[in-house]
């Protein structure tokens, strides 16, 4: 997705918090039926984990058990509780690493890595009213010029999923295996594509899980970055996921250090930035 964020970045100050605590129903994408069959297509192992408080999906390689973004919990589960059903889980001959959606800590709970913040983009009727200025600016100005996106098809994958390895690297940043997006359930993609010059300039892939939704993969060209496809095909891709009824899109890791650009991008939209937990090691 870095080679559609224009060369002029947003500017966006003191962008919101998302509050998890108040959206139970948020599902990430690591903890869906949808990865857990993407992931077996790629050769894993996954195992669905009933705590008694809530539920987990774990990857499982050999002796080390992984836990993204998860357990999803039952309502109204405490601290303690949460503690104690992760230690519960870590019970087996190997190693259980956990990266919680939200902050849990306390005895037996390592922090091994420092939580990261994600863009999760409320959805709604009126999305353009919570667009940064420059940002819908930029929207209006494409849509202005002429550029109209449409729905994709297997075949845009396959395309999207060739010119995202090519991007990926020339610019040295890693991503979840290709044959992740082709082991996904065809009733869980959604793509967006933009033609002109009569070729494909410009794709974008959207998995959807519960009443959410999450960006995966995007691409553009020289000619889609100076058209400024990349506004018009997000805005339209979340109109149409908020009209079949999904709540919130997940754009993905925020990190305003190595990519600022796309960190301003991505909340440009008027995503909220949201806290995960510290990826931890648990002691049973």
């Amino acid at each position: 997705m870095a080679s559609l964020i224009p060369s002029k970045a947003f500017v966006v100050v003191n962008p919101a918090m998302f509050d998890f605590s108040s959206d139970p129903d948020f599902l990430p994408l690591q903890q869906s039926a949808a990865y857990a069959e993407a992931a077996v297509a790629c050769g894993a192992r996954v195992a669905w984990h009933d705590l008694g408080c809530g539920q987990a999906l774990a990857i499982e390689r050999g002796r080390m058990r992984l836990i993204s973004r998860g357990p999803i919990w039952s309502e109204a589960v405490s601290a303690p509780e949460k503690r104690r059903a992760l230690r519960r889980l870590a019970r087996w001959p190997g190693l259980t690493i956990v990266t919680a959606e939200e902050e849990i800590g306390g005895f037996g709970l390592i922090p091994l890595v420092t939580p990261m913040h994600h863009a999760i983009w409320g959805l709604g009727a009126n999305l353009r009213a919570g667009m940064a200025g420059k940002w819908r600016n930029r929207l209006l100005a494409s849509e202005r010029s002429g550029v109209r996106v449409t729905t994709g098809n297997r075949k845009t994958l396959e395309v999207l999923i060739e010119a995202e390895r090519r991007q990926r690297k020339a610019r040295r940043y890693r991503a979840l295996p290709e044959d992740f997006a082709r082991g996904l359930p065809p009733s869980a993609l959604r793509l967006w594509q933009w033609q002109a010059n009569g070729a494909m300039q410009a794709a974008m892939a959207f998995v959807v899980h519960g009443n959410s939704a999450s960006y995966l993969l995007g691409w553009g060209s020289d000619l889609a970055r100076s058209a400024g496809v990349h506004a018009v095909m997000m805005e339209q891709a979340a109109q149409s996921l908020w009209a079949e009824g999904i709540r919130w899109l997940d754009l993905g890791a925020v990190d305003s250090e190595s990519a600022p650009g796309l960190a301003r991008f991505k909340l440009g939209t008027g995503a909220a930035l949201h806290r995960l937990g510290a990826t931890m090691l648990v002691l049973p």
